[in-house]
């Protein structure tokens, strides 16, 4: 799934390739995609954008005088740039494209989204803040005001495991299940240690682990096209998706935990002092 780091990239390649230019066609190929009705999609056409901006994981294009189109990539969409595309429109049918958007330049993208869970979202309307992801959505952990503070003042009270309070994007926006498992292993944090239970020390070193771990990520996608993305994060992530791997730092094996639709993954000495955490369908969480 695209977060924050991901996202973020996406918003500087589209605004250098968008701002400016005429969008002439938006053509949904598949019935799913298009949460909104009023405005019509038509709306968007024959209008500049005049604005590219992220909102967690939230893409938001906007046009001259017009409606704003608000994308949301799920676990399985993406976007892909074309420098010419193809002639005629999309064909509706079973394949990953999902919607096509038209410049006047000739190029323009695509957005597909593999699987069967159809979860990509495209929203068409006057405001971003009617979009309810992104009404509902917490601080932006990079933003110039989120402070050490802040974190503490949202995680206070808090009664679930620091992981699950990481990926709420109601708590902080744009951080989701790769990136928790990141900042929790640079913090040294296991992720099932309750959010609200954190001394002024721990927090200070999440507080720096998650400022540190994004905005890392961040600059190593600054400035890739599109279609490098994916690669690029799979390769700067040091647990996740590394189960069965030597950890980076201390070269203990990184262990996974399964729920039904996801896993996390970590390391024993770096999180949970040489502990392995239970799998949960199996046993009780250790603590």
């Amino acid at each position: 799934m695209p977060e924050l780091p991901e996202v973020e990239a996406l918003r500087d390649f589209l605004a250098d390739h968008l701002l400016g230019h005429e969008l002439v066609r938006v053509l949904p190929a598949a019935v799913s995609v298009l949460k909104t009705y009023d405005p019509p999609v038509t709306a968007l056409e024959g209008r500049a954008v005049t604005g590219v901006r992220r909102y967690g994981k939230f893409l938001d294009l906007e046009t001259a005088d017009g409606p704003h189109l608000v994308v949301h990539l799920a676990r399985a969409g993406w976007l892909q740039w074309r420098d010419r595309l193809p002639d005629g429109p999309p064909r509706p049918g079973k394949g990953p494209l999902a919607l096509r958007v038209a410049l006047e330049t000739g190029a323009g993208f695509d957005l597909t989204e593999a699987g069967t869970q159809k979860r990509l979202a495209v929203h068409v309307v006057r405001d971003p803040q009617e979009v309810p992801g992104i009404a509902r959505l917490g601080p932006d952990p990079l933003a110039g005001d989120f402070d050490e503070t802040r974190l503490a003042g949202l995680l206070a009270g808090e009664r679930r495991r620091i992981k699950g309070a990481l990926r709420d994007q109601s708590l902080i926006a744009g951080v989701g299940n790769a990136y928790s498992d990141e900042i929790l292993h640079a913090a040294r944090m296991s992720p099932f240690k309750p959010a609200g239970s954190l001394t002024a020390e721990e927090t200070a070193r999440l507080y720096t682990a998650l400022r540190t771990t994004l905005a890392e990520a961040v600059e190593r996608s600054r400035g890739l096209a599109a279609g490098r993305l994916k690669a690029e994060k799979k390769s700067g992530l040091r647990v996740h998706g590394r189960a069965g791997e030597p950890c980076p730092v201390c070269g203990d094996t990184v262990r996974e935990v399964s729920f039904s639709d996801s896993s996390l993954q970590y390391c024993p000495t770096c999180q949970t002092g040489g502990r392995p955490l239970a799998d949960r369908r199996m046993s009780r969480l250790l603590k």
